[in-house]
């Protein structure tokens, strides 16, 4: 996911960290300096899930407009036997099942 907060803020007026910030504050979000630099340069360390509905309300967005899906930096990971045996791996070793108490289970 990418994170997108100016282009929002700038379609509905807002060019300056400090506005937005005070337009959180109004309605109940109180965001420090630090965080809101991180929000507004496009790299917050992490976010509230309530933070983004707060951020729209105020705003008059959509989350989706905030918050951007980028599947193309997820890497695959196919699993199966041609993926196996291509990069050489040999399969997982058979799980076999023990009594806790020391005895043997009958054979099978």
């Amino acid at each position: 996911m990418r994170w997108n907060l100016r282009l929002p803020a700038a379609n509905r007026g807002v060019w300056q960290a400090s506005d937005l910030q005070r337009l959180l504050a109004e309605r109940g979000l109180v965001v420090s300096r630090g965080k809101m630099s991180h929000l507004w340069s496009g790299q917050p360390a992490s976010i509230k899930l309530a933070d983004p509905k707060v951020i729209c309300t105020g705003l008059g967005c959509e989350v989706g407009e905030l918050l951007i899906p980028e599947p193309e930096t997820v890497p695959r990971h196919e699993t199966g036997e041609a993926d196996q045996s291509a990069a050489g791996e040999r399969p997982a070793p058979r799980v076999v099942s023990r009594r806790r108490d020391g005895r043997s289970l009958p054979p099978t």
